[in-house]
């Protein structure tokens, strides 16, 4: 059974392989023996080998040891994680925040305990996939509206119950598009019709923003939206998850939500790193504005070259191919050329748009960049996508 599906995926060209890279995750890393440029990573400031952030896990591995020993509730808590929700909560300006071991983990433990069997859930098309199944598990009925569509959301909230308690759940930057959720638009219909936000903040945090406190704060609606959930694995160059909301919110989780319950708490490396990653995305905003100049640099270069993009508005600069095997070969044909963007394939997108995701960081250089356009225009005309 399982040899024939693994034939069927690779047929379609769906078919997936683990690849390893035998180096830090930087703007080029070893692959297969050589280097090449990297651009498929979420290190968005490159703060996974910032000296600080790597240092500060150092340090509280060797105070604290490798693993926490237990989840939070038992006596999985120690003083880094303390330290980081504080530092967290102060960054987003909010009472309090809890952390997670992961984002999908957070979305599956947070959702069910914010709806139950009789709500209703009205969720973005291109919602992550951690977020549809926290909306499964919740048991709420689900319903999907057009992306960033506010005319259908709004008459999926005029047609519903009055009395069926509602939740509204979107990316605040969309993963696999790199466009930003209408947050403006949706605050005003969640009071319109008495709904609740749930927003996943994971690729925002740190980058957009005057601050860097991500899509709330770009779209001002921080004092609107009351809780929002993120990832500490992007911007923040480390791994683990977290949300942000009233000391009552946290405290509410803390007692029901069974995915923070139930797993060991995360390693007090982790939770050093990110305090430390936060510590240096307020000292060097520098780190972000470099993002965007190597994000405008990287967007003007693939328009002038012709290549069919997304609407983004972010760093991610996805290349819709449509079929699955030719993303696989652009992927191929790239990497030919020392630029390494795996194909984005469903499920993860949806049929007939696949593509390649390039992502951009801070610590891309100008001659990296030019090198990977370079790259992009031999391999884009040999396969007639320009």
């Amino acid at each position: 059974m399982f040899e024939q599906h693994l034939r069927k995926l690779d047929h379609q060209h769906l078919l997936r392989r683990l690849r390893t890279i035998a180096s830090a995750t930087g703007p080029t890393v070893m692959l297969d023996d050589h280097r090449v440029i990297l651009l498929s990573s979420n290190n968005y400031l490159g703060l996974a080998t910032h000296p600080a952030v790597v240092e500060a896990a150092i340090a509280a591995t060797r105070q604290y040891g490798a693993g926490s020993g237990a989840s939070r509730l038992v006596c999985g808590t120690l003083p880094p994680h303390e330290e980081l929700e504080a530092a967290l909560a102060e960054f987003k300006g909010t009472e309090a925040s809890l952390t997670f071991a992961a984002g999908y983990l957070a979305n599956i433990g947070i959702i069910p305990t914010l709806i139950g069997k009789s709500g209703l859930i009205l969720a973005d098309r291109l919602c992550h996939a951690s977020l549809i199944d926290g909306c499964r598990l919740s048991g709420a009925t689900l319903r999907v509206y057009h992306h960033r569509d506010m005319n259908h959301l709004e008459q999926l909230l005029a047609r519903r119950s009055s009395v069926s308690p509602t939740l509204i759940v979107t990316d605040g930057l969309f993963s696999m598009d790199g466009d930003i959720a209408p947050l403006t638009d949706i605050a005003l219909l969640a009071e319109r019709y008495d709904a609740a936000v749930f927003v996943d903040d994971a690729h925002g945090t740190g980058i957009l923003g005057r601050s860097g406190r991500g899509s709330l704060e770009h779209c001002h609606v921080e004092s609107r939206l009351p809780y929002h959930m993120g990832t500490l694995s992007k911007a923040m160059g480390g791994a683990g998850a977290y949300i942000a909301g009233s000391t009552s919110f946290i405290a509410y989780l803390v007692n029901t939500c069974r995915a923070f319950t139930y797993t060991t708490a995360p390693p007090p490396a982790s939770a050093a790193a990110a305090t430390a990653a936060i510590r240096v995305m307020k000292q060097e905003p520098e780190r972000r504005a470099r993002l965007w100049r190597n994000r405008d640099h990287l967007a003007q270069g693939l328009k002038r070259l012709g290549f069919q993009l997304t609407p983004s508005e972010s760093p991610i600069l996805p290349i819709l191919v449509g079929d699955p095997d030719r993303a696989v070969g652009l992927a191929h044909a790239l990497l030919s050329h020392g630029v390494y963007a795996p194909a984005i394939r469903p499920p993860t997108v949806p049929a007939a748009t696949s593509r390649i995701r390039l992502t951009i960081t801070a610590d891309h250089t100008a001659e990296h960049i030019d090198d990977a356009l370079a790259a992009l225009e031999r391999a884009g005309r040999a396969l007639h996508l320009i």
